[in-house]
């Protein structure tokens, strides 16, 4: 039997180096799973339980490999489903390709079942590259070009192939009119910015006396860099969320992450410093960034798109983070004063023992600060880490210390609910021999978590490493938009879109064969991280937590303590706990020898 247009499909992808492909069947890739079939199942078909976790998958697996993520879908609602995890990936800059299915194409047009405009619906996410292969000689250039856009432009592309010219035979393009041939070598290249325009950009960060550094996940291979740089300049370096891994926590100068989910010392590097320096970061909200004239600014990043936004830089640098700065750090001058150096410390780990407190506040019945920092000192120097969308966002931003080695990411610009638990899978499939912990709100899990932990169980014989560890803050309460409601709306909780149905997921876990631990108590917080830990597959550990902590910005305006307080006495349903909690976290940062290491 000659090879089809399917069996095409898939030697082209494993030519490209694919291993997994991350799906969910439907009739509308028939062919392809068919030709699965004939292949012996290479690249793997990965089977999630929903086509937007395969998306998710696809994106987490991109993200922690910095390979392309790859994912399937049929024809009509399978296609749609797809777009939540390809906005993801577009958004946070990640290499993924969707291979869709389509109506045949004798139907088209005619109102058939499950027919949807496929290039219409994907113009906007894949806008760098979406085509629809209708006759064979056709695929390989659409495929190739698709695999080159998406690692070339970090972005989510999109083949459309219909159900009919996916059992067609193959036949490759002929040396012809109107014949597209192609070629698989995508060879590595670097770009770095002109010699004058690194020259302009030593000068400014030369003038300075309080230089402030803020890194992005573009600068994620240039730590080295950007460490001898920050210490030249004798610099503070905050971290975008999706940069937390760039630097380790540990060193001094390193002020933790920024924004409204972030440290007081990142908010006062900015604050307060003269210069700043921003390297592979398109961080969105310029109200954390310093008053516009106050610093003299300069921007790298790859992309040359992106640079220029958020900020009005003096010099914008096009280049990638480790090249550009090992053309810069040979023109900056060391051997400035250590005034603002040792600042920047002070308040590192001022804010340190702050957190440090926060953790050990008793709350009703277990503090939500608590469980992130019991779990920070237990973590494998290798783990992955991945972050759901909620407050669980602002424990793993305050209180996890990524050390080198470790990697965290999570759904940066989307702030989607629903991707911690695929992005763990996803990076389960990159790390197989790396154990991997997500932090997972109650919300996020009942949307998307518990079914995908059917995934893992699926799975978890195929990881050399069998930890995949899902932590869940059960709070009954969304959260995050919560506090958001109190803080921006002035409104107090709206029970009935808010409050949350009480489900035991470590029990559910268990009913999957998995390991499951509930904890009620603080004082069996740790034991239930260690459980998980040493767990011999996929774990559950479900902690029963306080909605009343609040997610204290790093800097509260008297707008927004105002519009909390007036939600207080329009008679939110939780506001004795909310007053108790909140002044007991606050006060933290006054009381006596809040900058010295508590006993």
């Amino acid at each position: 039997m000659g090879m089809k247009v399917a069996d095409q499909v898939l030697r082209r992808l494993r030519e490209w180096g694919v291993e997994q492909v991350f799906g969910y069947p439907g009739d509308g890739i028939n062919g392809l799973l068919a030709a699965w079939g004939r292949a012996g199942n290479e690249p793997e078909f990965i089977q999630a339980r929903h086509e937007e976790m395969s998306a998710f998958q696809a994106v987490g697996y991109a993200k922690f490999s910095g390979r392309l993520g790859v994912c399937a879908a049929t024809s009509g609602p399978g296609a749609v489903h797809l777009l939540n995890g390809l906005y993801d990936a577009r958004l946070d800059h990640v290499p993924v390709l969707a291979v869709v299915g389509q109506t045949d194409r004798t139907a088209i047009g005619g109102s058939y079942q499950q027919e949807v405009d496929l290039h219409t619906l994907f113009q906007d996410v894949a806008s760098e590259f979406v085509a629809t292969v209708t006759v064979p000689e056709q695929l390989p250039n659409v495929l190739d070009r698709a695999v080159r856009t998406a690692y070339a432009r970090r972005c989510p592309t999109a083949v459309i192939i219909p159900g009919d010219v996916q059992d067609l035979d193959y036949s490759p393009p002929a040396h012809a009119f109107k014949m597209v041939p192609s070629s698989l070598d995508r060879s590595s290249w670097t770009a770095v910015p002109s010699d004058e325009a690194v020259r302009r950009a030593a000068d400014v960060l030369n003038a300075g006396d309080k230089v402030a550094v803020l890194v992005g996940q573009g600068a994620a291979g240039a730590r080295a860099e950007v460490e001898e740089l920050a210490e030249l300049l004798g610099a503070g370096v905050a971290k975008a969320l999706l940069g937390k891994d760039v630097l380790s926590d540990e060193l001094p100068y390193v002020t933790g992450s920024i924004g409204l989910l972030g440290t007081r010392p990142s908010y006062e590097l900015m604050r307060d410093c003269d210069t700043l320096l921003t390297i592979g970061s398109s961080f969105p909200y310029a109200q954390y960034l310093p008053e516009f004239g106050r610093a003299r600014a300069v921007q790298i990043d790859i992309d040359p798109q992106m640079i220029g936004m958020r900020y009005p830089y003096e010099v914008n640098l096009v280049g990638d983070a480790g090249a550009t700065l090992r053309k810069l750090i040979p023109l900056i001058e060391g051997g400035r004063g250590r005034e603002w150096y040792d600042t920047v410390c002070d308040n590192v780990r001022r804010w340190r023992h702050i957190m440090e407190r926060r953790a050990r506040l008793t709350a009703d019945p277990v503090n939500p600060e608590y469980v992130a920092r019991a779990l920070d000192p237990l973590l494998p120097e290798d783990a992955v880490i991945t972050s759901d969308s909620g407050s669980t966002t602002n424990w793993y931003a305050r209180h996890l210390t990524m050390r080198p080695g470790m990697r965290g990411s999570l759904s940066g610009t989307l702030a989607t609910m629903g991707c911690g638990v695929p992005y763990a899978i996803g990076a389960k499939f990159a790390h197989p021999d790396r154990p991997v912990i997500a932090l997972v709100g109650d919300g996020a899990m009942q949307m998307n978590g518990m079914a995908e932990l059917i995934t893992a169980a699926k799975y978890r014989h195929r990881w050399e490493d069998p930890r995949l560890v899902v932590g869940v803050w059960n709070n009954r309460d969304l959260n995050q938009v919560t506090w958001e409601m109190r803080a921006m709306e002035g409104a107090p909780s709206f029970l009935p879109s808010q409050e949350l149905p009480d489900v035991r997921y470590a029990d559910f876990a268990r009913s999957l064969g998995l390991t499951g631990v509930r904890v009620e108590r603080p004082e069996d917080v740790e034991a239930g991280w260690r459980a998980a830990l040493e767990a011999d597959g996929p774990a559950v550990v479900e902690f029963v937590t306080d909605p009343a902590v609040p997610p204290i910005p790093p800097h509260a305006t008297w707008d927004q303590l105002e519009a909390t307080v007036a939600s207080i006495i329009k008679g939110d349903a939780d506001r004795g706990s909310m007053i108790k909690q909140g002044f007991k976290a606050k006060v933290q940062e006054f009381l006596p020898g809040a900058g010295e290491q508590p006993g």
